[in-house]
């Protein structure tokens, strides 16, 4: 990293992950601190260790962490049961002389429960010969590799079906042999129709690429969720982009599982496969407006993001159930709006290491980050919460609570917006003021944020939205409030 920022750069992606929670250790939060006091942006991948929650990498508040979401493409491969149901499931390997004709349906095991080992081992010899063969997806590990067992087997083709955490995460990869990865509820349908059948038989139809699907994008199973374990009261990760079944640069060196041809391309998945749609639209901002830090091209992008899917209603998780903002962060990336979010929430490097000293770190562990002497009791300390981030989590068990925010007026000259509020359950939330009137650009308007606790519940964070409306933007903020304890 210190290599490309004194080369000049404007933006750093990094797909690197890792296990440790601590700034002052995670290598790529020390570099990219290095990188945002020089003006370059950092987007980071979130990780791919979801469904759980705190699993995040890549957590620093002056860092882009990036989860992973669906795209409205499949490339579809159809079960036709047969008693005539068709489930649609997906992969890339779609040869065109795969018979049509339905084909005995086996379990490696006959008709007791499903264990994805039975689909790995050569035990299946003699058992699948010319046959189309259910196997469960591994909650982690090989899912290729399950195939080529299936292949050298003798088995015909395969339907891979998710494990409950996965839902209806599907994932168009390079099989070796026929094949469709089909959703945990639709392998529930195939189970059901097996048990109930003498003989049961499956086909699969190669349908290619398919556009339009209203339901996405929904948040990918395994894209990394919050809280930040580093420092919970910021929101994390920070946006959601295209992440499943990307067709991707592939070096030549690297073959695939089916062909020794050594493409240049390949369709992958993983929060590696969003951080660079991210960076690419940070670099369209940036090249917009030059002179915006990586803080306001932070916030121009999460501020206008999308929480609804294409179908207009809620963006959703693996199980498509709402997504939460610990699942999706702001939401899902809006290119062409964040290139005019009309205000921003700026942040310097002195706010964050007022923050890094707010956490309890020593002057060491500070300089560790910074790479410069500081004296945190020299220092103005910035809580969690107080941070001038684009989001606002608070910790609030009981009484009141206050935070401030600080917005830039990135638009035009004149502006006038009013806060519209939806409220998080059992809780008050008030803005003042609720007028914010700019006179020219790059003026600047502080607010504050109360919160209240009007009734307990028995949630343990509750969510709400505040935005900024005038004629001309809408500037929206999440609101969490939780009662976990980390002030």
């Amino acid at each position: 990293m210190d290599a490309a920022i004194k080369d000049g750069v404007d933006i750093i992606s990094m797909s690197l992950g890792g296990t440790i929670h601590d700034y002052r250790q995670d290598v790529i939060a020390i570099g990219a601190f290095s990188a945002m006091e020089k003006g370059i942006f950092v987007s980071c991948a979130a990780g791919n260790s979801g469904p759980e929650s705190e699993t995040l990498s890549n957590e620093a508040p002056w860092i882009l962490t990036v989860g992973a979401s669906t795209m409205d493409r499949s490339i579809r491969v159809t079960v036709k049961l047969g008693d005539g149901q068709e489930v649609n499931g997906e992969s890339v390997f779609q040869p065109k002389n795969f018979t049509s004709e339905a084909l005995p349906l086996v379990r490696p095991n006959g008709s007791g429960s499903l264990y994805q080992t039975n689909c790995l081992t050569p035990a299946m010899n003699g058992i699948v010969n010319g046959k189309i063969v259910m196997c469960e997806r591994p909650e982690s590990g090989p899912r290729v590799e399950i195939g080529s067992t299936v292949k050298d087997s003798g088995g015909a083709g395969m339907i891979l079906i998710n494990a409950e955490q996965d839902g209806y995460t599907t994932l168009a990869e390079a099989h070796v042999l026929p094949a469709s990865h089909i959703s945990y509820n639709d392998g529930q349908k195939i189970f059901a129709y097996f048990k109930s059948s003498d003989k049961p038989t499956a086909s699969l139809i190669f349908k290619g690429t398919i556009l339009g699907n209203t339901s996405a994008p929904t948040v990918a199973s395994f894209s990394s969720r919050g809280p930040s374990l580093a420092s919970p009261l910021v929101l994390k990760p920070d946006i959601i982009g295209p992440g499943v079944s990307v067709l991707a640069g592939w070096p030549s060196d690297v073959e695939t599982s089916h062909d020794q041809s050594n493409p240049t391309f390949n369709i992958l998945s993983g929060t590696s496969m969003s951080t660079p749609h991210l960076s690419g639209i940070a670099a369209l901002v940036k090249g917009m407006h030059p002179e915006w830090s990586p803080a306001a091209i932070k916030s121009a992008i999460m501020t206008t993001s999308n929480i609804a899917c294409n179908d207009g209603k809620p963006v959703m998780n693996e199980l498509h159930e709402p997504a939460t903002y610990y699942k999706m962060g702001a939401g899902h990336v809006n290119p062409e709006k964040a290139s005019d979010p009309g205000l921003v929430y700026d942040i310097s490097a002195d706010d964050y290491v007022g923050f890094l000293c707010g956490l309890g770190y020593y002057d060491k562990d500070v300089e560790a980050v910074t790479r410069r002497k500081v004296k945190c009791a020299d220092v103005a300390k910035v809580n969690q919460s107080q941070l001038n981030y684009p989001s606002i989590t608070v910790y609030l068990l009981s009484g009141e609570k206050t935070v401030t925010r600080t917005v830039t007026n990135v638009g035009g000259g004149k502006e006038k917006y009013e806060v519209k509020l939806d409220v998080p359950k059992g809780v008050e939330v008030s803005v003042d003021p609720e007028v914010l009137e700019f006179d020219e650009v790059n003026e600047k308007k502080s607010f504050v944020v109360s919160f209240k606790k009007k009734e307990e519940g028995e949630d343990d964070f509750v969510e709400g939205e505040m935005k900024w409306v005038s004629d001309k933007h809408v500037v929206r903020s999440p609101i969490i409030v939780t009662k976990d304890i980390y002030d």
